[in-house]
């Protein structure tokens, strides 16, 4: 089980990312209107070396369609790893239904208690 909180009414998980030139864990919003991976922003995608390699059509929380750089990653979750689609992007990092769908979790929000939970599926 991964467990995050809640920053305001934000919900916040912690991601591991990795790339051949280094390993991040920041805590990113838990965004269940983005389908994408993951979302990062230009100075963590610069640390850690990562490119764009084209452009991908992503859903945004407010449903708009847009195009976005993109490049690809390692994430590890639990000891579970996997290539991610890492969307780069000024705003806060994210991930979205795609990465919780990848990696087989259900997310609970416990907004009474300021809970996040991944659980595996």
């Amino acid at each position: 089980m991964i467990r995050g909180r809640f920053v305001g009414n934000i919900p916040l998980i912690p991601v591991a990312i990795a790339s051949d030139e280094g390993v991040q864990t920041p805590f990113v919003l838990l965004d269940t209107g983005f389908t994408s991976d993951l979302k990062v922003t230009p100075k963590i995608a610069t640390e850690l070396g990562l490119e764009p390699i084209g452009v991908t059509r992503v859903g945004i929380a407010n449903g708009q369609i847009i195009d976005a750089p993109f490049a690809l990653a390692l994430s590890a979750m639990e000891d579970v790893i996997k290539d991610v689609e890492v969307i780069i992007s000024e705003g806060t990092p994210a991930v979205g239904i795609g990465f919780v769908s990848k990696f087989d979790y259900k997310a609970v929000l416990d907004c009474k208690n300021r809970d996040v939970t991944l659980e595996r599926i």
